[in-house]
């Protein structure tokens, strides 16, 4: 649990605990203006099962706005930019990147995320520590 722990601290990751299931949360992007804000999260779930030598994990993006939207009519999403999405779906986790482009106040914002980075350094960890990796499309069963 400790290389899990300063994993978390060295990508600014939340790490949490809660009934034996482990939460870590990152903060993809957050987009403050005047009267708005729009924030997107990463959030995986795990559950170290000791008997059987596992790793249960899940993850998901979390994407939250609130206020007054600066967009035309036809966008009433809260706060400012255009986001769009690659990845693969299948019966595994997701793969691929989120990209979003942001001209805010006339200054451009830009950043990538590939969420398959932190999964894989997940189950690298898990490895080490001898145990097997499991991911899980959702967090029932965890």
């Amino acid at each position: 649990m400790e290389e899990i722990k300063k994993y978390a601290e060295s990508i600014s990751a939340n790490l949490s605990e809660k009934k034996g299931v482990w939460t870590l949360e990152k903060v993809v992007a957050e987009r403050k203006a005047f009267l708005s804000k729009k924030k997107l999260e990463y959030i995986a779930k795990f559950r170290i099962d000791d008997d059987s030598k596992e790793i249960r994990f899940t993850e998901m993006l979390k994407e939250s706005g609130s206020g007054v939207s600066s967009g035309s009519i036809d966008d009433m999403s809260p706060g400012f930019g255009f986001k769009s999405g690659t990845y693969k779906t299948g019966m595994g986790p997701r793969e691929g990147t989120i990209k979003e482009q942001s001209n805010l106040f006339g200054e451009k914002y830009d950043y990538e995320f590939k969420f398959e980075e932190i999964r894989g350094r997940m189950e690298e960890i898990t490895k080490k520590m001898g145990y097997n990796f499991k991911y899980q499309i959702t967090s029932k069963g965890l």
